[in-house]
């Protein structure tokens, strides 16, 4: 278990870790060994503000999503058809066009001028049936649909426990041993530390 704050350290030297690049330019850390990071904690515990908080410290990009306001067909494209030619004759064969959550982490890359960041995706173990495969496969696989999650961009993703949300899905084994997981639980004088230095509040 760990407070907001210790969970924010965590994904900060998280991120520089995988970050980090040898001599030749290339992540020390291979891309297919970096895990996921999954917070899991109360709602209204602070994960999307220590999201903006990480990046901000890594000097990198940020693409936050709500996964559940979003369908399985933004998630990993909308289908079409194309020609294809097998054994020297042409098929029809179904595509999919770019998911819209690869596309905006393009569209952050180039409105900022930054190559590296963080893609945060929030109630990630509260999506729909029809969406949920996909998560799974994002979280072991780092694609979304066809499209890979570009180089150089950390996954972050996290979920509130089932005792705030009946339509909380459990992850299974094989998804569990492939993120990092960070249970975060509520701390007051935590919190208090963090509202007065961002002027949340102030005391009377």
């Amino acid at each position: 278990m760990m407070n907001i704050k210790q969970a924010k350290q965590e994904i900060v030297d998280t991120v520089q870790a995988y970050l980090l690049k040898n001599e030749y330019g290339e992540y020390v850390i291979p891309r297919v060994h970096q895990r996921p990071v999954l917070l899991l904690g109360a709602p209204g515990i602070g994960k999307t503000q220590i999201m903006e908080q990480a990046a901000r410290e890594c000097k990198v990009a940020l693409v936050a999503y709500t996964i559940t306001h979003h369908t399985r067909q933004s998630a990993i494209g909308l289908p079409f058809i194309s020609k294809k030619e097998y054994g020297g004759k042409e098929y029809s064969a179904t595509e999919y066009t770019m998911s819209e959550i690869v596309a905006s982490i393009y569209d952050r890359m180039r409105e900022t001028g930054l190559t590296e960041g963080i893609l945060f995706i929030d109630e990630i173990n509260c999506v729909s049936e029809t969406l949920a495969p996909a998560m799974l496969q994002f979280l072991q696989c780092k694609t979304f649909g066809n499209h890979e999650i570009p180089e150089g961009w950390v996954i972050v993703a996290a979920g509130n426990p089932p005792e705030y949300n009946k339509s909380v899905r459990d992850f299974d084994v094989v998804t569990l041993d492939r993120v990092k997981k960070i249970m975060v639980e509520p701390d007051y004088r935590i919190w208090k530390e963090y509202a007065y230095k961002e002027n949340i509040w102030e005391l009377s």
